[in-house]
């Protein structure tokens, strides 16, 4: 996992958590107690409820992402960058500052004018934004988005955020978002947990990764919570988040979250990472879709994915006879039965335990067939 240097803030597995806190100099952005159209109160917000409560990074929105609203054009974001400007101009604190925009045109203006990194909330659909934030050396949050500047996020299928996230590649300094959220009247909630069950793939393409998910549908359906009760469901969602190996967590509740993804990266699972001749890096993979991300990356065939990960499952009511015979297949398919006096324990890749059944054959009775057929059906 690379890290990213985003304005002299490291964001990767070596760093904390960076929090992202959000500010809108756009009227029609739902959430108000960001939204501001004077500078000068916009600073002031930003140095005490941004800066001043953990924000490491803040994002500067130019017009609202919600779905029922028009686009504004570049033209149109470029008047209101004019405000954002000025913001900076008057924030004392000190904080890497990112412009959220879908234009490389405003890209440009912002990184001129004094922002650090880009927020590009339709990822990369214009093809020149990579060369424009390389161009700075600016750090680039890259949300999953169709090639369309008008649908950002708006992708259904879990499978095909791959595909929007590799859309016109990637720079050096690319931190990845799987875009959270409502983007489109087809993606359902059911879509974002499973985006979220399967966050840690998205480390298989070895870049920082961006969530946003304060306060989502997804998470307050859970809970049957309304969005002003919410917060809880958010901190919750955050520690997990920050454990599966988010680097940057953006939010309107900058206090809270900090916290929440600090208790996170606390209890997150430890791996090796030594430099060195030949470097060694452990990898936080834990299911076969996490090993194929990651073979991906490294142009390695996705055969190996099927071996890269053990599995243990607890039997309890074998007969002495299926013990016996399931002790001895397993050998034979390379996995491993552990019995003891109250159960046993089936441990292997699922490759290995996908072999045991055809090495069975006759010899395996109806009770035993049931178990390893549920076995096979969840093995991922």
């Amino acid at each position: 996992m690379r890290t990213v240097d985003a304005a002299g803030l490291s964001i990767g597995d070596d760093h904390p958590p960076r929090i992202m806190g959000v500010l809108n100099v756009s009227n029609e952005s739902p959430y108000k107690p960001s939204v501001f159209n004077d500078p000068a109160e916009a600073a002031a917000y930003v140095d005490e409820k941004l800066i001043g409560e953990g924000a490491d990074i803040v994002d500067i929105g130019l017009e609202s992402a919600n779905k029922k609203f028009d686009v504004l054009s570049a033209e149109g974001e470029l008047e209101r960058l004019e405000t954002a400007l000025s913001v900076i101009d008057h924030v004392s604190g000190d904080a890497v500052f990112s412009i959220e925009t879908r234009y490389h045109e405003v890209a440009d203006a912002a990184l001129s004018g004094g922002f650090d990194m880009v927020n590009d909330i339709c990822g990369f659909a214009d093809p020149e934004m990579p060369r424009v934030c390389e161009q700075y050396d600016a750090a680039v949050a890259k949300m999953a988005s169709p090639p369309d500047l008008t649908r950002p996020g708006a992708i259904e299928n879990v499978d095909d955020i791959y595909d929007a996230l590799e859309l016109n590649g990637f720079t050096d300094k690319t931190i990845l978002d799987p875009a959270f959220g409502g983007w489109s009247e087809e993606k359902t909630l059911a879509d974002d947990r499973e985006t979220f069950h399967r966050l840690r793939e998205f480390r298989g393409y070895g870049y920082p990764i961006l969530v946003s998910i304060n306060r989502k549908n997804f998470l307050r359906d859970v809970a049957g919570r309304s969005t002003e009760d919410a917060l809880p469901v958010s901190l919750a969602a955050t520690s997990m988040a920050v454990e599966r190996g988010a680097h940057i967590i953006r939010t309107h509740d900058v206090r809270e979250t900090r916290d929440a993804a600090l208790i996170g990266h606390e209890f997150k699972r430890r791996r090796i990472r030594e430099p060195g001749d030949v470097s060694v890096e452990e990898l936080d993979v834990t299911t076969t879709g996490d090993a194929g991300r990651h073979l991906n990356r490294i142009g390695a065939s996705r055969e190996a994915t099927q071996e890269s990960v053990t599995r243990v499952f607890e039997l309890e009511g074998l007969s002495q006879s299926d013990r016996s015979v399931l002790t001895a297949a397993a050998s034979d398919a390379g996995a491993v039965l552990a019995g003891g006096e109250t159960g046993a324990l089936l441990i292997g890749t699922p490759a290995a335990l996908g072999r045991i059944p055809p090495i069975l054959g006759d010899e395996s009775s109806n009770a035993l067939d049931g178990a390893l057929e549920l076995i096979l059906e969840n093995i991922r």
